[in-house]
């Protein structure tokens, strides 16, 4: 039976682009979370996640909205804090991920401590915890990196500072892209009119160049990592970027403009993935957007 502090969601249900028709269904799911923790509770009794009720005392969440997706490597939730909307994305224990076997992504990765290294792999119970901080905080990194870059992602809402960023794991606090009343879709759940689908691929383009340009690969870059929002591409999931440093690097550049001109088939663009990554070469070549600057 639940407790009263109990942080547990009730399933969403219902297709994605039915929910977007439906302007009336706010996003935040069939039950509100009224209450995070009640004043003056004693933490020890309650029967909180403790990921959500470690946000809750730093202080970065006040209020759990509703889950936004459940996926094999996270669920995403919708939250509320002093900075308005949050996407709160919480990994999976990393024996129940996908992604648990990544070492086509972590090649060439410097740990940085060569028995922590040694412990990741051989997979001990150290090591597991240790690569699960690395994903989460490779993701934080990207996204401060890619942000201040000036390219099309969320914001990140903790760090930049690693002993901050650390201090959520598993979880990674982005802004919320959407409003109220939806959150935005991926371009794998949308159907867009033809002016629209080349508005949302010249988008996708862009923002591949834009992490070539830095000397990045996506390494999972598709419609279904791709929101799409007022007429704007926005890129999402960062963990497994790879640098130069990857020596497969270039796989993984070409399988993303492979992926990418596969899943925007549906979208009536019809270009090779060879193509794709001429066109992403020739645009990572020019000068890129105004760098953002971080307000105090």
């Amino acid at each position: 039976m639940k407790g009263r502090n109990d942080l547990l969601l009730d399933d969403v249900t219902g297709d994605p682009r039915q929910r977007m028709e439906q302007k009336k269904h706010k996003v935040q799911g069939r039950r509100r979370q009224r209450d995070l923790v009640l004043p003056g509770a004693d933490v020890a009794d309650t029967d909180a996640d403790p990921v959500l009720l470690n946000l809750y005392k730093l202080g970065h969440i006040s209020e759990l909205l509703g889950e936004l997706k459940s996926g094999k490597e996270a669920t995403v939730y919708l939250a509320r804090g002093e900075r308005g909307l949050i996407a709160l994305k919480i990994y999976r224990d990393l024996e129940a991920r996908s992604f648990k076997n990544d070492g086509l992504y972590t090649a060439g990765r410097a740990v940085g401590d060569e028995r922590m290294a040694r412990a990741i792999k051989n997979r001990t119970a150290a090591g597991v915890k240790a690569q699960q901080a690395l994903w989460t905080g490779a993701e934080y990194r990207m996204l401060w990196r890619l942000w201040q870059a000036g390219l099309n992602v969320p914001e990140p809402l903790v760090g930049p500072g690693v002993k901050a960023c650390a201090a959520t794991a598993p979880a990674v606090l982005m802004r919320f892209i959407g409003d109220e009343d939806d959150a935005a879709p991926r371009l794998s759940e949308v159907v867009l009119s033809p002016e629209e689908a080349q508005v949302a691929w010249n988008g996708a383009l862009d923002g591949m160049a834009g992490l070539l340009r830095l000397g990045l690969v996506h390494g999972d870059y598709s419609t279904y990592n791709l929101l799409w929002w007022e007429e704007h591409v926005m890129m999402i999931d960062f963990p497994q970027v790879s640098d130069r440093e990857n020596p497969n690097f270039q796989k993984l550049l070409e399988r993303d403009a492979e992926s990418l001109s596969k899943s925007f088939l549906r979208h009536g663009i019809r270009e090779s993935g060879e193509a794709t990554l001429r066109e992403v070469q020739k645009r990572a070549a020019k000068t890129g957007p105004e760098p953002r600057i971080q307000l105090p």
